[in-house]
């Protein structure tokens, strides 16, 4: 998932449960469907092939019309080449005529058939004809899309055509096609539900009405011979048959049921998801777990434990969506109980692990949301716990390494929340060396080349904030470095990265003291940004980072004498920010923007004399300082403070000794106790504590940060 910022994609292919398939009836079909195979099928194919031209439609269902034009009573014929094509250069007059006039075509899925050119000849010539018509992919073995993951090609199943999309000319797209498809082995759907979940697909209709026909006709029939065959029974015969009646008829109704969870839970809520049908699937998992609370959860089924983890996962979901996040709390620890029950029944089975770790991760971010962090890192590290063991079950799956990146990255924002920076430096670093290796292994894989810098990144910021200022600029530089290499491979994006890498780095260098340095990064951050924003003007994210790069050249300029300069830069800073703040005054980060310009501009208002504007400049200051609510309370607590600061210092220049130093005192006041302090943040209490005259206390921050290699400038009283 990164999680808090990226979820995990589920990896395995869709396979629609008996959704409505919405295509145009062929008026002129000879054939209901034609059915594709690879001929070391054949055993399946026969099965197939019988029980589709011997199924019998409800008479309740018969005549209706859906979608997919009037549901026939029969569904024949079926079309099934039977014979060998190896010797053939094509498909033959017969078998492309079948195919033109077929309403449907239904590909028996394996790694036999995905490598079987006949095959895919067959899928490509139906979409070619048939561009509206429909294919149902029914699995009998290996696995969908496993040629998309290194090492996993020869488990594929589906053939490549199967895999493309084809425009309504027939016209092969080069797109990723999703493919209506029903599993029929026994870890699957089986066979009985499959079968059903293909025949729902052509009529379409939903699965739980074909379900609910076709059990009360077979139930129906069961009676008929059980009457017969026990009419001479004795009381006692006729009461045993009657319980292995309802044994079977339990058994039967729990596997319909679970196949319509599996429904509600797979196909139904990605098609409602992405429209934001809250209510709608809010009903679906309400739905599940009124099914699962007549069910004694210690004899649930594997299968059924999970479908009921999902259920109560969603519930959090959407509960969490509508803001009640106590609810969503209880929900994601019901789940977590459900696949904490699965890992116990097996505890070497990665995937159950990995089920399990999700909800960790649901646990902990929520906690992040409600400011639990001692709650979240607790969770977060039990994910971590768990992304370890999927490793060492399974060392060479990328997407359990992927797991443990994922988790060291949520679990070293959790502790750098917490101020825990060294601790922090420690898992980025994790982080950082799995995405390192993960790259080296695969070079050609885009999205590892795109983690690293990402990671380079959070870790130089947690070894600044731990005062490893030389590990950081290490750190910056190969980041910088690593983009601009990348920038033939990563484009605009790349570009975007680029502006708060060179940006953070010139930062870095201004508090090693690096004047001309930081300049120099800062110019090229802003120019990248300019540059990017002049063909993206609607990328708020750049701007936010292009603006925070000119605020930053700003304040470099007029630490460095450039006045003038720096005054029309900063102002512009200030305009960018004031805009982003209009467009949504909720994000934390572009208020502390607009905070520190106007800090930087009443400085130097006051420097150029403008004192009325420096005192109008700062008392916007201590108001926009003390309306910002971010995830850090005491980097605000400490923007107040600066703002405070600023405030004395005005006052002080225009000859206002006493409120400058009552300003100073409320600064001192604001600053926080018994914290662990970020580099900047211990410079800034040093300077309120030398303008309160108490340059012991300051001194002691100042030799701290001289070992540490800081050399920011302190500000004069403007």
């Amino acid at each position: 998932m990164t999680k808090l910022a990226r979820l995990p994609a589920n990896d395995r292919a869709p396979a629609p449960q008996g959704a409505r398939v919405q295509h145009i009836a062929h008026p002129r079909a000879l054939y209901y469907a034609f059915l594709s195979y690879s001929h070391r099928d054949r055993e399946f194919a026969d099965w197939l092939h019988e029980e589709l031209e011997e199924f019998r439609v409800p008479h309740s269902l018969a005549g209706k019309l859906t979608g997919n034009g009037v549901i026939p009573k029969r569904l024949t014929p079926i079309f099934r080449d039977r014979h060998e094509l190896a010797a053939a250069n094509d498909l033959g007059e017969e078998i492309t005529a079948a195919l033109a006039s077929s309403q449907f075509l239904i590909v028996l899925c394996s790694p036999e058939a995905a490598r079987s050119r006949w095959t895919n000849a067959e899928i490509e010539a139906f979409k070619r004809t048939r561009p509206e018509g429909c294919v149902l992919a029914a699995i009998v073995g290996g696995e969908p899309f496993a040629s998309e993951v290194p090492g996993r090609e020869a488990e594929e199943c589906f053939p490549p055509a199967l895999r493309q999309k084809y425009d309504r000319r027939g016209r092969a797209t080069g797109k990723r096609a999703e493919p209506l498809a029903a599993d029929l082995r026994e870890t699957g759907d089986g066979r009985r539900l499959g079968f059903l979940k293909l025949v729902a697909g052509m009529l379409g209709v939903g699965l739980d009405d074909l379900v609910q026909r076709d059990t009360t006709r077979r139930h129906r029939r069961l009676a008929w011979i059980t009457a017969a065959s026990v009419a001479g029974m004795i009381v006692m015969s006729g009461m045993t048959v009657a319980a292995v009646q309802a044994r079977d008829a339990a058994r039967d109704q729990r596997r319909e049921a679970e196949g319509l969870v599996a429904f509600m839970l797979g196909d139904l809520r990605e098609k409602l998801e992405p429209i934001g049908k809250l209510d709608v699937l809010d009903g679906v998992g309400t739905r599940v777990l009124q099914y699962y609370r007549r069910q004694d959860t210690a004899q649930l089924s594997d299968n059924g434990l999970a479908q009921r983890s999902k259920a109560l996962t969603l519930m959090g979901q959407i509960a969490r969506d509508r803001g009640d996040l106590d609810k969503a709390d209880a929900l994601y620890r019901a789940a977590y109980g459900g696949t904490g029950e699965a890992v116990r029944r097996n505890p070497n089975d990665p995937q159950r692990l990995f089920d399990h770790a999700q909800n960790a991760f649901y646990i902990a971010e929520l906690a992040v949301r409600r400011g639990r962090l001692e709650a979240a890192e607790s969770a977060f590290r039990e994910y971590r716990r768990l992304a370890d063991r999927m490793v060492a079950l399974d060392p060479d799956s990328i997407k359990w390494r992927m797991e443990v990146q994922y988790a060291a990255t949520n679990l070293g924002y959790v502790l750098y929340s917490r101020r825990r920076f060294a601790d922090a430096v420690q898992q980025f670093a994790r982080s950082l060396a799995t995405v390192e290796a993960l790259a080296a292994a695969d070079p050609d894989n885009d999205e590892y080349q795109r983690n690293v810098s990402p990671a380079l990144e959070l870790t130089a910021t947690a070894q600044e904030a731990d005062g490893r200022l030389a590990d950081a600029l290490a750190s910056r530089r190969r980041s910088v470095a690593l983009l601009e290499r990348s920038l033939p491979r990563l484009g605009a994006e790349g570009r975007f990265q680029l502006i708060p890498a060179r940006r953070d780095l010139g930062h870095l260098y201004a508090e090693l003291g690096s004047g001309d340095l930081a300049l120099q990064q800062l110019r090229a951050a802003v120019a990248e940004g300019e540059k990017l924003l002049a063909i993206e003007p609607g990328n708020a994210k750049g701007r936010q980072s292009t603006e925070t790069a000119r605020l930053m050249l700003a304040r470099q300029l007029f630490e460095a004498g450039e006045t003038a300069a720096a005054d029309a830069v900063a102002e512009a800073a200030c305009s960018g920010l004031r805009r982003l703040v209009a467009q949504d005054p909720t994000v934390a980060i572009r208020k502390s923007g607009l905070r520190d310009c106007l800090i930087l501009r009443a400085r130097i208002a006051a420097r150029s004399g403008r004192g009325e504007n420096a005192a109008d400049l700062a008392a916007q200051v201590v108001q926009v300082a003390r309306s910002v609510k971010s995830t850090d309370s005491v980097a605000d607590q400490f923007g107040v403070a600066t703002a405070l600061r600023v405030v004395g210092d005005v006052r002080a220049r225009s000859g206002d000794s006493s409120g400058a130093r009552s300003a100073w005192a409320e600064a001192a006041a604001r600053l926080p106790r018994g914290i662990a302090e970020k580099p900047d943040e211990m410079h800034e209490h040093a300077i309120i504590l030398t303008r309160l005259g108490r340059t012991a206390e300051a001194q002691q921050f100042n030799r701290r940060l001289a070992a540490m290699g800081y050399r920011a400038q302190e500000p004069r009283s403007i």
